[in-house]
């Protein structure tokens, strides 16, 4: 995580499993992870001016998951994260099979869930990752 710029750091601990729980903490999204698209289908399907990964393909590389929107919101609990920057969220199937993808931020001190085109990719707009130790 730290190689892409993401600050990971104990959130939790599994009290049945005994694992503990990372999420990247860094003030604004991971600067090595930004300018991706959501998924391999939405980088597939892009004609031109493709990015050069995609934020789940990244994640399984990395060895970590994509944080769901619950996992975000428990993040903002801790602190502001994401005031200049956009993170994409894991996305429910149906909204996914439509072509969309889901982001989070926090502007105006209110966590927002968007939506986009999964095929969409921006300079600020990265992802934050989770993991169990």
């Amino acid at each position: 995580m730290e190689r892409t710029g993401g600050e990971p750091d104990v959130v939790g601990h599994d009290k049945k499993t005994g694992e503990y729980i990372f999420y990247d903490c860094s003030a604004e999204s991971p600067k090595g992870r930004r300018s991706v698209c959501y998924d391999r289908e939405a980088l597939d399907s892009r004609k031109e001016h493709k990015p050069e990964d995609s934020a789940i393909d990244m994640a399984a590389a990395m060895g970590i998951e994509v944080l769901t929107e619950e996992q975000y919101r428990e993040l903002q609990k801790l602190g502001d994260f994401d005031t200049k920057t956009s993170s994409w969220v894991k996305t429910p199937s149906d909204i996914r099979k439509l072509g969309g993808a889901l982001f989070c931020d926090r502007r105006y001190n209110t966590v927002f869930v968007y939506h986009n085109g999964a095929e969409s990719y921006y300079a600020a707009r990265a992802f934050r990752g989770s993991l169990r130790v």
